[in-house]
């Protein structure tokens, strides 16, 4: 039988990792650029200090990949928040239960309305997201209304608790086509220290969902660590890497995502505890780009419109526009319901005018229905 990826990780010691990322050399780091394969050996060089005189050559490279591969495409999602209900308690977030914020879920006439305004933007691609609450927003409400939402949207993709195989089954003949489950830190210690309450305690349930999200044959799965979280983002991110090719070698079936959340501000934030800079960030997508050049690489509206529209045209090709990110936000917005507050607060259609400015085709439907799912 397999090995699984947390017996995976377990072999990982995080402190060689971070040392070995640190000494790493001018010459890992050309070695890595002339392959056009690379190893996570190659990855670890990308990701390194050491990287940091070569990230303008390492951006054409990614560049010329991606338009290889996706050409000038550039997939439009848009997040639509179902619930600011979560049963966990964690520090970085501004849905977690000990915070004094008004809570809400939608109910279907609501749900409804944001699904026709969503609509009337443009957008043909959702991704579903509710804070994790099993008994009010789990199993019996996604029943109850995926069927509803997905009559609106070619594509429906989630970002909510995890579940297990069967129950993603399920919800993948209702019409489900992705995941995105993040999570937030490789490193267990730190992991413990900022999940204080909840299911969401469970590091290795959460680590093994992408396992059972191959298992039940989702279509696409979203990986991320939430940069700034542990102490090394740099060590983070070379664990997200580990786990993909991990998922890519047992699902080789299931496309694949890779997110890039920085902290941001929210009720009871943190401040982060490891900082990465913009150049870092575009260091961490080229690199990125250069291991993985078929994956789906997205961007968020946590950064801001100068940063994304500088970056997106390198190696990014899949982008959220417009984001609101409380219940309700697109019909009638209401901040004080946030999860985050979003850097990019332009209109969906500016964003897109920006692709199109650069040279990029903006992609509003992932698929037709007659294509098969």
């Amino acid at each position: 039988m397999n090995a699984s990826f947390s017996e995976r990780l377990q072999a990982l010691n995080w402190d060689d990792i971070t040392l070995s990322i640190h000494s790493k050399t001018s010459k890992n780091v050309t070695d890595a650029l002339a392959s056009d394969t690379l190893t996570l050996d190659d990855f670890m060089a990308l990701l390194s200090p050491a990287a940091r005189p070569f990230i303008e050559q390492m951006a054409q490279k990614a560049q010329k990949l991606t338009r290889q591969r996706f050409g000038h495409a550039v997939g439009f999602y848009v997040p639509l928040y179902l619930s600011n209900l979560c049963a966990n308690d964690c520090t970085y977030c501004g849905f977690s239960m000990s915070n004094r914020i008004k809570r809400k879920t939608l109910n279907e006439t609501e749900i409804i309305n944001e699904c026709e305004t969503i609509r009337k933007i443009g957008f043909d691609s959702l991704l579903l997201v509710t804070g994790e609450h099993q008994s009010k927003v789990g199993m019996d409400y996604f029943r109850r209304y995926l069927p509803i939402i997905r009559q609106y949207f070619s594509s429906l993709m989630m970002e909510v608790q995890p579940l297990s195989t069967d129950e993603y089954r399920e919800l993948k003949s209702l019409g489900l086509d992705g995941v995105m489950v993040y999570q937030e830190t490789y490193h267990e210690p730190t992991y413990q220290l900022h999940h204080l309450k909840g299911k969401k305690q469970d590091f290795h349930w959460r680590l093994a969902t992408p396992e059972r999200l191959g298992q039940a044959g989702i279509d696409k799965i979203g990986l991320g660590a939430l940069i700034g979280l542990s102490n090394s983002w740099r060590t983070d991110c070379y664990m997200v890497a580990e786990h993909l090719l991990y998922l890519q070698q047992h699902y080789w079936q299931t496309r694949y995502s890779i997110s890039f959340p920085r902290l941001r501000p929210c009720a009871g934030g943190i401040e982060p505890a490891s900082l990465m800079n913009d150049t870092e960030l575009v260091q961490l997508i080229c690199a990125f780009r250069l291991l993985a050049p078929n994956v789906e690489l997205s961007l968020s509206t946590r950064e801001s419109p100068y940063f994304r529209d500088h970056v997106v045209p390198l190696a990014i090709n899949n982008v959220s526009a417009g984001s609101k990110t409380q219940p309700g936000g697109y019909a009638d917005s209401t901040e004080e319901l946030e999860q985050f507050t979003p850097h990019d607060n332009r209109s969906a259609a500016q964003v897109a005018q920006a692709l199109v400015k650069s040279g990029l085709q903006p992609v509003w439907k992932d698929w037709d229905g007659y294509l098969g799912r």
